[in-house]
């Protein structure tokens, strides 16, 4: 197994830096607008955006939730591993607001298909919108492209991206990881 570096700490930062900015050029001061990170992988991405916007003096308001797309996805019932759901943690009406879906890899898109799905049980959303690190342009199962793009990835079917924060694995850095 073979991993080439994709991102490193500074190209990261420059991205969600970027990706702030075009938040807030759509959203102003997020009086109307929340942040949902899909578990697990897309967490981390939104703690560190949310950092960033609260920084920010026109934004003194920003709800921030987690969802959970264990039993949604079309595919959960396929494996013979036992499945844990990870929490969802939203409290907070999405009923008639701008819904910004935060994931680190959009791959098949199948995982927000399921986030689709999941977060009808919270309400109506005004707007739905997608937000991911790295786009793997090349690999979608569904009509689904992100709304905001930190990089766009051209990956085969045999490699990887993998997404590391510091808080979690020791270092910021995105790898292609090939099998």
């Amino acid at each position: 197994m073979s991993q080439k570096i994709l991102l490193h700490t500074k190209e990261i930062d420059i991205i969600l830096n970027r990706l702030a900015c075009q938040l807030i050029e759509n959203h102003k001061d997020f009086k109307e607008t929340c942040l949902i990170g899909l578990q697990p992988r897309g967490i981390q991405l939104t703690h560190r955006l949310a950092e960033i916007l609260k920084l920010e003096p026109e934004i003194d308001f920003l709800e921030v939730g987690k969802l959970d797309l264990t039993f949604y996805r079309d595919d959960f019932r396929r494996s013979d591993k036992t499945l844990t759901a990870n929490t969802t943690e939203i409290d907070f009406i999405v009923e008639n607001k701008n819904v910004v879906f935060v994931d680190d890899v959009l791959y098949t898109g199948r995982s927000i298909r399921a986030a689709l799905t999941a977060i009808q049980s919270y309400g109506r959303p005004k707007s739905i919108e997608l937000l991911s690190l790295i786009d793997r342009r090349f690999s979608r199962h569904l009509p689904i492209q992100a709304t905001y793009k930190g990089r766009k990835v051209d990956a085969i079917d045999d490699e990887k991206v993998k997404v590391h924060w510091k808080e979690t694995h020791g270092e910021d850095a995105v790898y292609l990881v090939k099998n």
